[in-house]
């Protein structure tokens, strides 16, 4: 037992101290350090050695070996000087260089037994069994895929002799030939089947060192090789079946990369491979936003969309969904549909309803959008009316749809498959008008045809004509109208003979025929003619809840116009039609839809507040002023003021003739009943009023 003394306890000291306590047949007598906090001192007192300030009591004791590592010359020479002879003194420079060969020989056997680990690491990690031998024949490796196909633990292997404890390897017998065994099928005692490769192991000096074998259970390389097989089946089905389809497809990878098409992607868009394959989604595109990038980012499908591809715009719907494997975005396909032929065809289709509607009635009762009570009072009316051959007087507003109800009345009449003819009054001068209404015989005047011609009152016997604007006729034109209406039958322009006529007169106006016959304007007695079956039709603002379902049905519309696919109008859109007084009505509201979706970016699907063009933004309730306060405003009155007020009074005074009976005064008026409720409500005429 060697009897050591440490001089010096800081970190030389306390790593010498560290090495030395575990060492056997080295006991260490003291640590000795003049600093009573050094490092070294704590640890030695944890290990219960003897500590100590100076050197100088521990020189006189049975001391085999000095260490110092104080690093100071003049204590170790002052060692050197008190130590006793046979005591060996290790001075701090070659304690040094110890220490840095102990620590390389640490860092070295760290090192080779990471490399050791790390080794077996991946040998165990391997799918293939690995057997080793050394020259002898004695097993040094045996991994973990060796253990499970041998059914044998490596401690029962490792150190024995190959050809006792496994025979069957055949590792001895390429240890003899130092030829390699390759791809050999054999079949283990537990009746696995493996292909195994046996290789011997060369030194520098190409002698035979050892051998090793690695096999592989065959089941797993069979199963993969009829997986491979299925796969290339189902690749080559899945390929024949997108090749085969009239759709168009069209797969990117996750950064929107082109990855496959099909023959008839090329075909719609005009595309090959070279033009998309690696190219991003957007190369196809030559109008419209790429859906496949939408969809990436999202990672929802969308279904639907127009979209214009390719260097000829041609007009597609496309469905794109995302590819997602084990919650993993891979990508997105898409399906594509060729519409440009479905467009022509419904635009050759439009084209023709559009010639066949110039000879008949466009529109029914179908088409009329309208759930207001107002609305409903005035559908039904038309409903009867269209029943009967008598004469309709439409009222109301300009752009309340008064020409829908004509065509709408006409289509429900028996009178339907007969001609329906527009006319306009207020379009054609008077001079022509009665030529146009009654036709006129050959020479009645200058640039007569010869044969003279047919008038439109002629032209509409059997069927129906509609005279919109009557309100603007001349009163001489007033008076052959009557004549034509009482006598049911014309006399042309030029012409002695009357010629007898069948037909259903639906007459419009939005001017106030009751102050118009007041001031000398329009004829009473043709009022009468035409007021049989009067109809008034409601302006926008007095029905409200009508403006939703006629945007949505205007926006439907436009969508199929204009090629968009607007989807909805916005509540704060909704709110500022609702908040508008339409002086329009609905023509107006069909101008601002209009106006709003042309303006909207292609691939907006809402129609925003922003999206409308200026209005003039008085709300509903602006337009509620009392009668009395609209008095006092006389200057600013509009012509529809002052013909609502001039209806009022005139109410109120056939009600005061009647002494407020109702039946009485809606005789009086010539109207119904209904009629004479609703413009009560509407003039604000109360039931306490007479």
């Amino acid at each position: 037992m060697h009897k050591l003394l440490i001089v010096g306890a800081g970190q030389g000291g306390t790593a010498l101290l560290k090495m030395l306590s575990n060492m056997e047949r080295m006991k260490i007598v003291a640590v000795v350090d003049e600093r009573a906090d050094a490092p070294g001192l704590v640890l030695a007192r944890s290990l219960g050695i003897e500590v100590g300030t100076d050197f100088r009591p521990y020189l006189s004791s049975d001391i085999d070996v000095i260490l110092e590592a104080t690093g100071d010359s003049a204590a170790f020479e002052e060692i050197l000087r008190l130590k006793q002879e046979k005591t060996v003194l290790i001075p701090g420079t070659f304690t040094a260089i110890i220490m840095k060969l102990i620590s390389e020989r640490d860092e070295l056997i760290a090192a080779l037994t990471q490399n050791q680990r790390e080794r077996e690491i991946m040998l165990n990690s391997t799918h293939d069994a690995i057997i080793a031998v050394n020259r002898e024949g004695i097993v040094t490796l045996f991994n973990r895929a060796a253990e499970r196909l041998m059914g044998i633990e490596a401690h029962a292997v490792l150190g024995t002799a190959v050809s006792e404890r496994i025979p069957n390897t055949r590792l001895h017998i390429v240890l003899e030939t130092g030829q390699p065994e390759l791809n050999q099928e054999q079949i283990l005692p537990n009746q696995t089947r493996i292909i195994t490769n046996r290789v011997p192991v060369r030194n520098e000096r190409g002698e035979v060192a050892g051998a090793v074998a690695i096999f592989r259970d065959i089941t797993d390389i069979m199963a993969l090789a009829e997986e491979v097989t299925d796969l290339k089946e189902l690749k080559s089905m899945l390929q024949a079946i997108i090749n085969s389809s009239d759709e168009a497809i069209s797969v990117v990878d996750a950064k929107g990369n082109g990855l496959l098409i099909n023959p008839a992607y090329t075909r719609i868009t005009g595309l090959t491979h070279q033009d998309v394959i690696g190219k991003p989604a957007t190369v196809d595109i030559s109008e419209g936003d790429s859906m496949h990038m939408q969809v990436l980012k999202t990672k929802k499908p969308v279904r639907g969309v127009h979209m214009k591809l390719g260097p000829k715009s041609r007009d597609v719907v496309v469905n794109v969904a995302p590819v997602m494997v084990d919650g993993e975005l891979k990508g997105s396909v898409g399906v594509i549909h060729d519409v440009s032929e479905i467009k022509r065809l419904t635009e050759e289709l439009e084209t023709a309803h559009r010639i066949i509607r110039t000879l008949e009635a466009k529109y029914s009762f179908e088409d009329i959008i309208g759930y207001s009570e107002p609305m409903q009072a005035a559908l039904e009316q038309a409903q009867k009316a269209a029943l009967t051959p008598a004469t309709v007087l439409l009222r109301g507003e300009s752009g309340t749809g008064k020409e829908l109800f004509a065509h709408a009345i006409h289509n429900a009449s028996s009178r339907k498959y007969k001609q329906f003819i527009r006319v306009n009054c207020a379009a054609i001068s008077e001079n022509l008008l009665e030529s146009e209404l009654f036709g006129y015989e050959e020479g009645a005047f200058t640039g007569a045809k010869r044969g003279g011609k047919r008038g439109l009152f002629e032209e509409a016997s059997g069927g129906t004509i509609f005279l919109d604007e009557i309100g603007e006729l001349s009163m001489s034109m007033q008076v052959k109208l009557l004549r034509v209406l009482q006598e049911r039958e014309v006399v042309r322009v030029g012409g002695t003979k009357a010629v007898e006529i069948d037909v259903r007169v639906i007459a419009a106006t939005h001017v106030n025929l009751e102050s118009a016959i007041s001031s000398g304007r329009f004829r009473e007695d043709l009022y009468y003619r035409l007021h049989v079956v009067p109809i008034y039709i409601p302006p926008l603002r007095q029905r409200l809840e009508d403006i939703q379902p006629l945007a949505k049905h205007l926006v439907r519309k436009y969508n199929q116009e204009y090629g968009r696919n607007v989807e909805d109008i916005a509540a704060g859109t909704l709110q500022m039609l609702l908040a508008y007084q339409w002086p329009g009505n609905v023509r107006e509201l069909e101008n601002v839809l209009g106006r709003a979706m042309i303006h909207m970016k292609f691939g907006e699907r809402v129609i925003l507040p922003e999206h409308l063009p200026p209005l003039e933004r008085r709300s509903v309730q602006s337009a509620a002023l009392t009668p009395h306060l609209q008095m006092e405003q006389a200057s600013g009155k509009t012509l529809k003021e002052a013909m609502d007020e001039a209806e009022r009074a005139h109410i109120l005074r056939e009600l005061a003739a009647a002494k407020g009976n109702r039946t009485l005064a809606a005789k009086r008026l010539g109207i119904s009943i209904r009629s004479l409720y609703y413009k009560l409500d509407k003039c604000g005429i109360s039931d306490e009023q007479p």
